[in-house]
């Protein structure tokens, strides 16, 4: 089945433009959500993980987090150095005004009908500062780098008391990037915080394990998780449709 998919051209609040990659489902959408990208750029990898939210009944959007300091950036797996230049240029109220922006269009687009967020790497840290920011039906982060402080940015270890939607966190227990201690502040911290959600870890994958064209795919990881993520989407957006 093909989806319908395009790139549209969103208004932010800082007065800057930002491109977004669309995916949309056959017939009317069920709810939406929106898919944070890695650090290098709405690839093909990214753009295929929003069709297939699409192919499950998603309005799907990918906004281009970068699209201050690289509008149209993309790139493969081989040289991580041009996104880690781009990611250090990201500040938290941009990616917080580029969420707003995103999450407005989705609910237009679809009558205010739930809208979830889903993010990979640099994008599971967005998708948690999502859930800050707006009100999601939920989140869902990835392998979410800069959660607990790195040595890129200092974390979000102190604002977790925001976080407005339940989360859903995997893991890479093989992760050199985010290792098990950084894992443990981030759940110490939301139960602390009294926020529900659920972690998921995976032993026997590493940093990337979902995304088919890294060397660091794991197949029996990414099958697992699909359906993890499905189920947490398909329960929180109906819950919040109910309400």
């Amino acid at each position: 089945m093909a989806i319908p998919s395009e790139f549209v051209n969103l208004s932010v609040s800082d007065g800057t433009s930002m491109r977004a990659f669309v995916a949309k489902p056959d017939g009317a959408p069920k709810a939406g959500i929106i898919v944070f990208q890695e650090i290098f750029g709405i690839n093909s990898h990214i753009r295929d993980v929003t069709e297939r939210f699409a192919k499950q009944g998603y309005l799907a959007i990918a906004p281009e987090l970068f699209h201050r300091s690289g509008p149209g950036f993309e790139s493969g797996y081989e040289d991580m150095a041009p996104g880690f230049g781009h990611m250090q240029q990201t500040t938290d109220d941009g990616l917080t005004a580029d969420t707003k922006a995103a999450y407005d269009w989705v609910r237009k687009a679809t009558g205010n009908l739930p809208t979830a967020a889903i993010g990979y790497c640099m994008g599971g840290r967005t998708a948690t500062l999502a859930a800050m920011t707006v009100p999601l039906a939920c989140g869902i982060s990835y392998y979410g780098g800069g959660i607990a402080p790195s040595p890129f940015n200092p974390g979000l270890l102190d604002r977790l008391k925001e976080v407005r939607s339940p989360m859903l966190f995997f893991w890479g227990g093989l992760d050199h990037f985010i290792l098990p201690e950084h894992v443990k502040t981030v759940t110490d911290g939301m139960r602390a915080a009294g926020k529900p959600f659920a972690s998921v870890e995976f032993s026997d994958a590493d940093h990337g394990f979902f995304c088919d064209q890294r060397g660091s795919y794991n197949a029996s990881a990414a099958a697992a998780a699909w359906p993890l993520t499905l189920a947490y989407l398909e329960t929180h957006t109906k819950k919040a449709a109910a309400a």
